[in-house]
């Protein structure tokens, strides 16, 4: 792709999650998918606690920072410990920030990145009200991360990088960022077969999370080519069925499915 397709296609996601951040979880366009669309609270609840959060999870962070938009849990393989650098990439309304914070501790530190204006406003609102000293949210593309060097000792992300047109810069991104060890624990949507031009071509699917997936062997390919080790990706069968609900009558189960992928750096690098 063109470096002005890709602005295109960042610009398009830019507003749909603008429009759901106004809408203070109320819906947006008209659209069902949960990715795209910004659910009530309630079901926004109901749907991360069918996605693995607890019910602790839900009830735990401030009001309208989940909204609904996750296709997994990245907190579940994360393993995160007290004191430790977090860096969550498309944080949104702050809701797997402040999971992490709770995590790490005081001692700990957790960023958030986002490049919509309109979500990064609403994620420091929310960590203004509730007192979160140890989160930060950072205005900025996950392509090109507002985060020095080596620093991080884990990164998160739920349901975000299918968004990206240029998945191996936010790959590339997050080695340099990482620390020697660190690691990544992602939840996103992944194409289990190559999906057909009709189905990339549409816009409103990509911004929805479902058309702009990338093949498991590709991400894995590319993790490795990057310099990442011990690299695990599994997909969730089971996933499918909430996927057929985001856009029905599609078909988009049969080409896309959740999984999370688990990737660490050297420690010797």
């Amino acid at each position: 792709m063109t470096q002005v397709v890709n602005d295109n296609i960042r610009q398009s996601v830019r507003e749909q999650y603008g429009k759901v951040a106004e809408l203070d979880n109320e819906g947006c366009c008209g659209q069902s998918n949960l990715c795209c669309s910004g659910d009530t609270s309630n079901n926004a609840k109901n749907a991360s606690k069918g996605l693995g959060y607890s019910e602790s999870d839900v009830n735990g962070v401030p009001d309208g920072a989940n909204m609904g938009l996750g296709c997994g849990n990245p907190q579940a393989i994360a393993s995160l410990e007290v004191g430790e650098t977090v860096l969550d990439l498309g944080s949104g309304g702050g809701f797997d920030c402040f999971l992490a914070a709770r995590e790490v501790g005081e001692s700990g530190h957790v960023i958030g990145v986002d490049m919509t204006p309109e979500m990064i406003s609403k994620a420091r609102r929310n960590a203004d009200h509730a007192g979160y000293g140890n989160v930060e949210f950072r205005l900025g593309e996950i392509e090109h991360l507002p985060v020095s060097d080596s620093t991080v000792d884990v990164i998160i992300s739920n349901c975000v990088i299918n968004l990206s047109p240029e998945k191996v810069k936010v790959y590339q991104e997050s080695f340099r960022v990482l620390k020697p060890g660190g690691r990544l624990a992602i939840s996103d949507v992944v194409a289990s077969t190559e999906l057909t031009e009709t189905l990339t071509g549409d816009m409103a699917l990509y911004t929805g999370c479902l058309a702009g997936a990338s093949e498991i062997s590709f991400i894995e390919e590319a993790l490795k080519e990057i310099g990442f080790e011990k690299v695990k990706i599994k997909a969730k069968d089971e996933s499918r069925e909430f996927i057929r609900t985001w856009s029905p009558g599609s078909n988009l189960e049969d080409y896309v499915v959740s999984a999370t992928v688990e990737a660490f750096k050297p420690l010797n690098d």
